[in-house]
């Protein structure tokens, strides 16, 4: 957490992150370039570093729509999520390469502008086989742009976070753009069936993942719903909720994180005020429930953030009757003090 912005924050484990990206882009690139020319040999360098960069973009841009799910699978990938803005960054400096040279070498040497020949050169929409491709990248170029120009926290700041969170998941649109890009440009002209594999094995991929996690997601929200006001809704046992780990459970269409901690049980609104990370997947840490996302931490007990910083999430009245947990439906205003529950060692077996 940091109450004051900076250029880019860089601690130990993001300089090794961005050390490792860094070192395996440039392997990739210097390996695409001379396994190219070895099959290639005729092939111009222009033509095929676009193609290295291309294909670099497109597979980190599989690597970041990855992080999400397997992170709800399996929580060690988190420290892929940590910096996964890093990852969005460094793609989106490859697919501008890849497109500033592809638009040098297609259309820098007519009589209209580059982007304008880019745009109205090819209007043959009609025809499958000769479908217009590159404006499909521009405009997927266009989202990731903006996304990159507001990855830092400052433009979190300003657009507020659920605006912010709109504007990212156009990432969805870029992807099929860019999806539809490759296969109606470089597998028009391609017979590689090893090319049109890994493609659709990728999209696949993508889908698949988001898929099992997002039924696992469901499984969620389908805890009681139209309860009555401020009434308590049974929501698991004290043995459900691993010390200092939460279970996430929904509550009249509201998710919420369920803390157990030195012998206390809190309730707080699952999403964190940063990104709507779910601090339900967190744990607490020095005493203080942190967001497994980019470590913004929060009280307990009152679902404030601790001074300097001023985030604050909403928090619910527990309740621990004969080892069961209940929660209050009715959420407490954000950053307000709820007693914790207390129970007994006994408790937990019942």
């Amino acid at each position: 957490m940091g109450h004051a912005y900076q250029a880019v924050g860089w601690n130990r484990q993001k300089k090794i992150y961005d050390g490792v990206l860094l070192g395996a882009i440039l392997l990739y690139l210097g390996g695409f370039l001379g396994l190219g020319f070895a099959t290639h040999p005729d092939a111009t360098f222009e033509t095929m570093l676009i193609r290295a960069l291309g294909t670099g973009a497109l597979l980190l841009l599989h690597v970041i729509l990855s992080i999400g799910p397997l992170c709800r699978l399996d929580r060690r990938f988190l420290p892929l999520l940590y910096n996964r803005r890093h990852l969005g960054v460094a793609m989106f400096i490859l697919a501008l390469g890849h497109g500033t040279l592809s638009t040098i070498q297609f259309h820098a040497f007519g009589d209209l502008h580059p982007l304008v020949s880019l745009l109205v050169s090819n209007t043959r929409f009609d025809n499958l086989a000769q479908f217009p491709f590159q404006p499909l990248g521009f405009f997927a170029l266009i989202i990731l742009a903006l996304m990159a120009t507001t990855s830092h926290d400052f433009w979190l700041s300003i657009l507020s976070a659920p605006v912010w969170k709109a504007l990212h998941m156009l990432v969805y649109v870029a992807y099929a753009l860019i999806v539809m890009h490759v296969v109606l440009g470089v597998l028009q002209t391609e017979t590689s069936l090893w090319l049109s594999g890994a493609l659709g094995a990728g999209v696949l991929w993508v889908f698949g993942l988001h898929i099992v996690a997002g039924r696992r997601e469901v499984r969620v929200d389908l805890t009681p719903a139209g309860v009555e006001a401020n009434s308590y809704v049974d929501v698991c046992a004290l043995q459900d909720i691993p010390e200092k780990r939460a279970k996430v459970v929904s509550i009249d269409g509201e998710r919420v994180a369920v803390f157990r901690y030195d012998g206390r049980v809190s309730a707080l609104s699952n999403p964190c005020q940063h990104q709507n990370g779910p601090l339900g997947e967190g744990c607490i840490r020095d005493g203080l429930v942190t967001c497994p996302w980019h470590g913004y931490q929060y009280r307990p007990d009152s679902g404030a953030s601790p001074e300097p910083f001023t985030e604050k999430v909403p928090t619910f009245k527990v309740k621990v009757e004969e080892g069961r947990v209940l929660v209050q439906s009715n959420p407490q205003p954000a950053g307000t003090r709820v007693e914790p529950a207390t129970f007994n060692a006994e408790e937990i077996d019942v």
